[in-house]
């Protein structure tokens, strides 16, 4: 009987050492173990519980401070929507496009908004969601200019900003256009307005803002260039990040919210779907 007794405790022992060495082997001491896959900004922001949002706060009407000083415009409104969905406070960081990246891959921000656009280049250093908004090149005119497209422009002005190659894309369509540059973009849009330019070229998002600004101007309807589609920009490697704010995108584009804001602060429906058309 004292035999069969001690072997019944040994296994006993042994079955609690089993126990012991699983329980010794979650998930949380793996995330701390050497080598092993680090923690999302999913889980990080929900833990915290305060989401970090890079964005341009100096390109209105995608993010600018209102007079109050408060962070405001169309980025700025997709952040609130996503923290409340998350359910954490909002930080909106200032960036710059060229910290965009740098901000990201030094912890800074968990995720970037500023009207980025996807590319191959960029994919090397970052992660991209899919796209909420889709822009292209267009012309700022005046409503009774008669002018609807870049085949209109033959032996007309377009205001252009200094340093941007905005004029050769309608060169490049073999048309006789004569290029005015100006300091600024509000310089150029004045232009327009006093009769000094017939058009003004840029991303017809940013346009559209400018038209519902002031009535007196349209934006015409084409695409000068191939399609450009902006995307929430995240660290490299974070794909549980990722498939959540895509997840996120699914749900205010599939409800109309997403087109709604951008009818809020653009004055008009979006002109190109989001998914590419081939």
């Amino acid at each position: 009987m004292i035999a069969t007794s001690l072997k019944i405790s040994a296994q006993a022992m042994a079955g609690a050492l089993v126990l012991l060495a699983l329980a010794g082997c979650t998930p949380a001491d793996e995330k701390t173990a050497p080598g092993a896959a680090p923690q999302s900004t999913l889980q990080t922001v929900l833990q915290r519980g305060t989401l970090r949002v890079g964005d341009c706060l100096s390109f209105a009407p995608f993010g600018f401070y209102d007079k109050d000083g408060n962070p405001d415009g169309y980025d700025v409104d997709l952040a609130k929507a996503l923290a409340k969905e998350m359910g954490v406070k909002l930080e909106m960081v200032n960036t710059t496009s060229a910290n965009r990246i740098p901000n990201l891959q030094t912890n800074k921000v968990d995720v970037v908004f500023c009207n980025f656009t996807r590319n191959l280049e960029r994919a090397k250093e970052i992660g991209f969601t899919q796209p909420y908004v889709v822009a292209s090149e267009a012309m700022l005119v005046r409503k009774n200019s008669g002018i609807q497209s870049a085949h209109d422009m033959a032996g007309k002005t377009i205001a252009t900003v200094k340093g941007s190659t905005n004029g050769d894309e309608v060169r490049n369509l073999g048309i006789d256009v004569k290029i005015q540059e100006y300091d600024s973009s509000q310089a150029a849009i004045l232009a327009v307005k006093q009769g000094q330019a017939d058009a003004m070229i840029e991303d017809n998002n940013f346009l559209a803002y400018q038209a519902k600004l002031d009535p007196s101007l349209t934006v015409t309807n084409e695409a000068l260039v191939p399609l450009e589609y902006n995307a929430f920009g995240v660290k490299q490697g974070d794909q549980v990040w990722t498939n959540y704010l895509n997840e996120f995108l699914f749900e205010i584009n599939a409800s109309g919210q997403n087109a709604q804001l951008y009818e809020k602060w653009f004055g008009s429906k979006p002109r190109y779907p989001l998914n590419p058309q081939y």
